[in-house]
């Protein structure tokens, strides 16, 4: 049975979207019936779906229900039919909206490695075994929000673009915040990142994330590092990080580059927080990261496990549900060391015989969402 106090949110979008929050929709609904983990769950549009439906890539009337929500598990937006539309009506601007809105300022992007897809990971096993990296990344400032932004003509013809960075204190101390709590529940150790060589605002994140340290998180390991040379670290050493935390466009580029140590976009969930209020509660969307995958939309060959684990993400996050959420994690490991495999996880683009060959067997998207089902009822 639903739970009134529990209220979700879900936003499809789309691509592939709507296929990979159908797997989920049946743990969800799993939960409801073995573990008593239900929820008042409201439907809606946004992105592209949201553009067919109301002219607009998010609705006034959906972003209150996201305001009044309890959680949103979001799926992906955009795709080539939305393409040539104006920059403010984008698909994408629907969720920058979102976030914006809710005051979603930090975002949580694990980039975990599955002992059974170590060698779907591009580097080599020694480098990426067991690795367990939290990139978390500010989400409501940094120059996708800076004004003055935009594409002008200037007088001699040429035409100019201007995007701004911008960051306050307050910004900067409240996500450097969530990143030391984070760490001291993992292995204590932050790594902060930015280009304070070069920008302004590098310099004023380094000193607004050493003064946080040193005024309430003196147990925690702080490090800095300028962002190129990290985007390099992760290649050569990415074991020597546990928590990083970076600004907006510097987190959107980190991140990427750390999905791929994972083996597949197709892996990583993502968790988007705002503030606590006085009751504790947090205004918070969870997502895959991998995007609407317009190539692959509509052939049942998606991979439904990112979508999967930002549900767990969001049991442990808004819930506090850390026993539900460890038990669909497991399933997804278990049903990974099994050899199911999607085609995002198959290195080399194998065939099924020669998947077969090496004990995987390749599977389609609802296969794999009934595969883990099916693991949840063995643990059980």
């Amino acid at each position: 049975m639903a739970d009134s106090n529990r209220t979700l949110l879900v936003l499809p979008g789309d691509g592939i979207g709507p296929e990979v929050m159908n797997e989920v929709r049946k743990v969800i609904a799993w939960m409801g019936k073995k573990r008593a983990v239900g929820f008042d769950i409201k439907e809606d549009a946004v992105g592209g779906a949201a553009l067919d439906k109301h002219g607009l890539p998010v609705s006034d009337d959906t972003v209150k229900a996201a305001l009044e929500a309890d959680a949103v598990l979001f799926g992906s937006v955009g795709g080539p039919k939305w393409d040539t539309l104006p920059f403010e009506k984008k698909p994408e601007r629907g969720l920058l909206r979102l976030r914006k809105e809710m005051d979603l300022f930090a975002n949580l992007r694990p980039a975990k490695v599955f002992d059974a897809l170590v060698d779907a990971s591009t580097l080599k096993p020694e480098i990426v075994k067991g690795l367990d990296i939290m990139i978390i990344r500010e989400l409501t400032s940094g120059v996708y929000f800076g004004e003055p932004r935009g594409i002008k003509t200037l007088p001699n013809g040429e035409r100019e673009g201007v995007d701004t960075q911008r960051y306050t204190s307050g910004e900067i101390r409240r996500v450097c915040a969530v990143a030391f709590e984070l760490a001291r529940k993992r292995q204590n150790k932050v790594c902060s990142a930015e280009k304070a060589n070069v920008m302004h605002t590098g310099v004023l994140w380094r000193d607004e994330a050493t003064k946080l340290h040193k005024e309430s998180y003196g147990d925690v390991q702080l490090s800095h590092m300028y962002a190129d040379a990290l985007a390099m670290q992760l290649l050569r050493w990415p074991h020597q990080f546990d928590v990083i935390v970076t600004d907006n466009l510097f987190g959107d580029i980190l991140s990427d580059e750390a999905s791929m140590l994972t083996g597949s976009l197709g892996m990583l969930p993502s968790a988007s927080l705002g503030a606590p209020d006085a009751t504790g509660r947090r205004k918070a969307l969870y997502e895959p990261i991998h995007g609407s995958a317009p190539d692959i939309a509509g052939k049942g060959i998606a991979n439904p496990l990112a979508e999967t684990m930002s549900y767990a993400m969001m049991l442990r996050y808004s819930f506090d549900l850390s026993s539900e959420a460890d038990l669909v994690e497991r399933a997804v490991e278990n049903v990974l060391a099994a050899g199911y495999r999607t085609a995002d996880l198959l290195t080399g683009g194998l065939d099924d015989k020669a998947a077969a060959a090496k004990g995987l067997k390749k599977v389609g998207t609802q296969e794999m969402g009934d595969a883990i089902v099916k693991e949840l009822d063995r643990l059980v």
